[in-house]
C-alpha cells in the first residue's frame, strides 16, 4: 500500500451519496444498497425503475459519526466532487415541474477561465518611471511600451507625492480615466458578435438544423476556444456599469536613495504599473525588485523585462465565478468552497496536453498509454516532494496561486478569485473602523446635526457618519498630515469598499486615493469626490469639503459650509402618511444623542431607530474577537443590502412602487407565476410598528441617497440582474426572513417550505437560496426547521430539499454545518420514508402519501 507521501494517480471523487440511511443492526451488518428498495414511489411497475434515492449522508453512516467531516490524511490528495452530471433532486421527490426537464439545469456550469489563454488582454498595460529634478521638478523619464495619453507632468506629480524625499519608501495609488479608441471598441464588438454567431450555429447543428453558411465557415471547428468567453446573457453574467470604460489602476512605488554627489543629497525615483485589474496589490513584490534594478540600470530594457514578466503570468486555470458564486465565496471562510471548479479546469488542461502529446507521436500499439500527471493540494507534503510540473489546487480557494518569473526568480503571486465591484487593491476595513472607533470610545465626539449624516443624533458613530456622507454623495477628504501617502490612499480605498458592500457603484470612479493642492481646481469640479491628501491646508478650507476625516487623530469634522438638506416630496409624504412618527424624523436625532455612547447596545425604541448603534457594537465585538477581515466585510455587505431593501420598502410605502424592485411579470407561466408573486417580497419586520419606526429613522438618509450616482447605478444593476436572475418572481430573502423574524402559523410556514421545495431545483437556484442563508447567519438552520413541522408532508419535502442542497458544490458545505439535532431529524425522516415505501411495495399497495405524490 502506497504511503500518503508518495504521489498517487489522481482518482476523482464523485459526489454520490447513499441510497438510504440505516443504522447498523445488532450483528453489525448493513444491507447493500442494491438490495434496498430504491424508491417508495414504485407503484406503477410499467415505468422505468427509478434511480436510487440520494442522501447527504455517506453509505453506512452512523449517527455518532455525523459531525465527522473528513480524514485529515486526505488533504494531500484532492478528491474531485461533482465531476459528472448529477441530479439536484431525490428520487423520493414528486415529479418535478415540466420546466425542470432539462438535465443541464441540474448540474454546475462548465467552468471557464477568468483570463483564458486565447485572450489578447495584457495584465499590465503600461509601466512608468518618474524622477525628481532639482531644477525642473517632477519629470517623466520613461513610459513603456508606448507613451500613455494625458499630461505627463501631472502623472509625474502624482507619482512623486509631497514629502516623498523624507522617506526611504512610499506607495501611492491613483486612477486614470483612459478612453478606449473607436477602433478597439469596434473590433471587440465584432469579435463578440462572431463568437455568438458561431456558438448559435453549433447549437443549431446539435439540433439538426443546417445553415447555408456552415460550409463557408472555417472557424467553427475551433468553437471549444469560445467556451472560455461569456458573451451571452446567462447567470454567469453580471451587471456592467454604464459609466464609461474601465479605469486604469496605477500602483506606484517611490524610493529615495541617499547620494552625496547630487545637489540635494538624494535621488528620488518612482515606478508605476498601470493595469485594468483591480487587484493591483499583487504586483508590489515585483515593483520592489524592478525599481531596485532600475536604480542600477536606468534603461528601457529594465522596464521591458518587467513588462514581459508580468504579462506572461498564467491565470488561465483560475475559474470564472458567477455573481452568486462570488457572493457565496466572499461571505464564507471555507477554504474548500468551489474547489471542484479548480479540479475540473486542471483535469481539462491535463486532457488537452495528453491529447496533444499523443497526436505528436507516431502510433505504436505496444506502447502503454502515457501516465497522467497528478493533481495535488498546494503546500502539502506530496506537492512539495513531487516534481515542479505537477498541477496544484490552491490551499485556499479564495486565492489563486500563480508565479511570475523575474530574472529567473519565481515570485509567488496570489490573485483573489472573487473580486466585487468597488474593491480595489489591498486594504483593511478593520484598520479603518478601529482608527475612528477607538478615538470615539475614549472621548465621544459630538457632531453638529445634519439630517443626512447624523441619523442617530449628535453622537452618531463616526463610521456611520462616514457611510452616510458617502451614500448621500458628500465631498469627503481623508487627511493624513505627516503620514505616508500610501496609508492615506488605503483609507480612501477602504471607505469606497465599505459603503459599496460589493453592491453599490459610483465611488471608486470618483475617488482620488492621493492628490495634492496643485489639483484642487480639478477636484472641486467632481461632485461627491472621495480624496486622500497629506497637506494640512485642506483642513483650513471647509468650503472645499463636507466631511473631513483626520486619520492621525481619529476624528471627523462636518464642514460649517455644508449645504443643508432639502425638504423632499418623499419626506413630506411619509410625514403625512405617518403623523405619529413625524417627531421622530425631526427631533428623535437630538433626543437619541442625549444619552451616553455606552448605550450602543440594542438601544431604546426612540434612541436607535436605525439600529446602527447596535450594528456598530456587533462589528466592534467581532473585531475584538479576531473574527477576521472577511467576516467584517460580509457584515458590511449585509448592512448595505439591508439599507437598499429598506429603501425599496420606503418607496413602496410612500409612492406605491419602487424602482429598486422588479416583481414577477407573469413570465413564469400561469398559476406558477401567480403563486410565486403571492409569496410576498421585500424586507421583513416583526410587526408594522417596528417597520414604521425603522423607516422613520432612515427616511432622511434614504431621501439623500435617492438623488445620487450610486442610486441610479443601482437601479440599472437591478434591471440588468433581473434578466439573468433565477426565480424572477420569487423573493427567497423575503421568505427566509419571515421564517427567521416572524411568528408564523403552521399554514404560513407550510407555504414557505413548499415554495422552497417546488421552485429551488437548479444549480443557480440553489446558489440563490444559499446566498440568503449565509453560513455566518445560521446557514440552513431556519430552512431545516421544516424537518420539525407538524405536517408530515412538509417534513418529507424539507428532507428532499436538503438532498438537493447536499449534492450542490457549495451546498454540501452548508449541509455539514447543520447541527446534530437537525441531522438526527433528517435521518429519522429518511428512515420512516424508506420503511413506509418498503411496506407499501411488499403489500402491493401505495400509501396515501405515495398516491398523493404520484398524482
Amino acid at each position: 500500500m502506497a504511503s500518503a507521501e508518495q504521489p498517487l494517480p489522481y482518482v476523482p471523487r464523485t459526489n454520490s451519496i447513499s441510497a438510504f440511511v440505516e443504522a447498523p443492526s445488532s450483528g453489525g451488518h448493513r444491507r447493500s444498497p442494491s438490495t434496498v428498495p430504491t424508491s417508495k414511489f414504485a407503484a406503477d411497475m410499467s415505468q422505468p425503475p427509478p434511480r436510487p434515492a440520494r442522501s447527504p449522508l455517506p453509505h453506512g453512516f452512523n449517527a455518532a459519526d455525523m459531525d465527522r467531516i473528513s480524514d485529515s490524511n486526505d488533504k494531500d490528495k484532492i478528491a474531485s466532487t461533482g465531476t459528472g452530471p448529477s441530479s439536484q433532486h431525490s428520487s423520493l421527490s414528486a415529479p418535478p415541474p415540466k420546466v425542470r426537464h432539462d438535465p443541464s439545469l441540474r448540474r454546475a456550469h462548465k467552468p471557464r477561465s477568468q483570463y483564458p489563454r486565447s485572450s489578447t488582454e495584457s495584465h499590465v498595460e503600461y509601466i512608468l518611471v518618474a524622477s525628481f529634478d532639482i531644477d525642473r521638478g517632477p519629470i517623466m523619464e520613461h513610459q513603456y511600451p508606448v507613451a500613455i495619453t494625458g499630461d505627463e507632468h501631472m502623472l509625474a506629480e502624482l507619482m512623486l507625492p509631497d514629502q516623498a524625499h523624507v522617506r526611504n519608501q512610499d506607495w501611492t495609488v491613483f486612477f486614470l480615466h483612459k478612453d478606449s479608441s473607436q477602433e478597439e471598441d469596434d473590433a471587440e464588438r465584432q469579435a463578440k458578435e462572431s463568437r455568438r454567431a458561431r456558438r448559435r450555429r453549433r447549437r443549431d447543428r446539435e439540433k439538426g438544423i443546417i445553415h447555408e453558411s456552415d460550409d463557408e465557415e472555417d472557424g467553427d471547428e475551433d468553437l471549444d476556444d469560445d467556451d472560455d468567453w461569456d458573451d451571452d446573457m446567462s447567470t454567469d453574467t453580471e451587471p456592467e456599469g454604464g459609466e464609461g470604460p474601465p479605469l486604469v489602476y496605477v500602483l506606484n512605488l517611490v524610493n529615495t536613495k541617499q547620494d552625496k554627489t547630487v545637489k540635494r543629497g538624494a535621488v528620488v525615483k518612482a515606478m508605476a504599473i498601470c493595469t485594468r485589474h483591480p487587484f493591483l496589490h499583487i504586483y508590489k513584490p515585483l515593483l520592489l525588485l524592478a525599481l531596485e534594478e532600475y536604480f542600477k540600470s536606468p534603461v528601457p530594457e529594465t522596464l521591458s523585462m518587467l513588462f514581459n514578466a508580468v504579462n506572461e503570468m498564467d491565470l488561465s486555470l483560475m475559474p470564472k465565478l458567477s455573481l452568486l458564486e462570488r457572493h457565496l465565496l466572499q461571505a464564507s471562510d471555507n477554504k474548500d468552497l468551489f474547489v471542484e471548479k479548480f479540479e475540473r479546469m486542471i483535469q481539462a488542461r491535463i486532457s488537452e496536453e495528453t491529447a496533444e502529446d499523443v497526436a505528436d507521436q507516431p502510433f505504436d500499439a505496444s506502447r502503454s498509454p502515457p501516465k497522467r500527471p497528478g493533481i495535488f493540494r498546494s503546500g502539502t507534503k506530496s506537492y512539495i516532494e513531487t516534481h515542479t510540473g505537477a498541477y496544484a489546487v490552491p490551499r485556499d480557494t479564495h486565492e489563486f496561486e500563480s508565479k511570475v518569473m523575474y530574472k529567473g526568480i519565481p515570485i509567488p503571486i496570489k490573485v483573489p478569485v472573487a473580486v466585487m465591484p468597488e474593491t480595489v487593491g489591498d486594504f483593511s476595513l478593520i484598520k479603518l473602523i478601529q482608527n475612528f472607533s477607538d478615538s470615539h470610545a475614549k472621548s465621544p465626539q459630538t457632531f453638529p446635526l445634519h439630517p443626512h449624516l447624523t441619523t442617530n443624533g449628535p453622537t452618531t458613530h463616526p463610521i456611520i457618519v462616514l457611510v452616510n456622507a458617502l451614500l448621500t454623495q458628500k465631498r469627503v477628504i481623508f487627511l493624513g498630515h505627516n503620514m505616508p501617502s500610501g496609508e492615506v490612499a488605503e483609507a480612501v480605498l477602504a471607505a469606497c469598499a465599505l459603503v459599496s458592500g460589493g453592491l453599490l457603484r459610483g465611488f471608486t470612479r470618483h475617488a482620488f486615493p492621493y492628490t495634492d493642492l496643485t489639483k484642487i481646481d480639478d477636484l472641486l469640479n467632481v461632485p461627491g469626490f472621495i480624496a486622500g491628501v497629506t497637506n494640512p491646508t485642506f483642513e483650513h478650507h471647509p468650503e472645499w469639503w463636507d466631511l473631513l476625516c483626520d486619520i492621525p487623530s481619529g476624528k471627523m469634522k462636518i464642514s460649517s459650509k455644508i449645504e443643508s438638506a432639502p425638504i423632499t416630496e418623499g419626506l413630506v409624504y411619509f410625514q403625512q402618511q405617518n403623523p405619529a412618527y413625524a417627531n421622530f424624523i425631526n427631533g428623535a436625532s437630538a433626543s437619541s444623542g442625549s444619552g451616553s455612547s455606552s448605550s450602543n447596545s440594542a438601544g431604546s425604541q426612540t434612541g436607535d431607530l436605525t439600529g446602527d448603534a447596535a450594528f456598530m457594537a456587533d462589528i466592534l465585538r467581532f473585531i475584538a474577537n479576531r473574527s477576521g477581515e472577511r467576516v467584517v466585510r460580509a457584515k458590511w455587505r449585509e448592512w448595505v443590502l439591508k439599507f437598499t431593501r429598506i429603501a425599496a420598502a420606503f418607496e413602496e410605502t410612500v409612492f406605491g412602487a419602487s424602482a429598486l424592485y422588479i416583481g414577477s411579470d407573469g413570465d413564469e407561466g400561469g398559476s406558477r407565476g401567480n403563486g410565486m408573486a403571492a409569496m410576498g417580497h421585500g424586507y421583513v419586520w416583526a410587526d408594522e410598528a417596528t417597520k414604521a419606526k425603522e423607516l422613520a429613522g432612515n427616511v432622511t438618509r434614504i431621501e439623500g441617497w435617492r438623488n445620487t450616482r450610486s442610486y441610479y447605478s443601482f437601479i440599472q444593476d437591478v434591471a440588468q440582474s433581473y434578466t439573468v436572475r433565477p426565480l424572477k418572481g420569487l423573493d427567497l430573502a423575503h421568505m427566509h426572513d419571515r421564517l427567521r423574524t416572524q411568528k408564523l402559523t403552521p399554514q404560513q410556514s407550510r407555504e414557505i417550505f413548499e415554495a422552497f421545495y417546488n421552485y429551488v431545483w437548479s444549480y443557480d437556484e440553489i446558489c440563490l437560496l444559499l446566498s440568503v442563508a449565509p453560513e455566518s447567519h445560521a446557514g440552513l438552520f431556519y430552512i431545516a426547521l421544516g424537518l420539525f413541522h407538524k405536517d408530515r408532508d412538509v417534513r418529507i419535502k424539507t428532507a428532499e430539499l436538503l438532498d438537493r442542497i447536499a449534492e450542490h458544490e457549495a451546498g454540501q458545505h452548508w449541509w455539514r454545518s447543520l447541527s446534530r439535532f437537525e441531522k438526527l431529524a433528517y435521518v429519522r425522516i429518511k428512515k420512516e420514508v424508506e420503511q413506509e415505501g418498503k411496506m407499501g411495495r411488499e403489500g402491493g399497495v401505495v400509501s396515501p402519501i405515495d398516491s398523493k405524490r404520484v398524482s
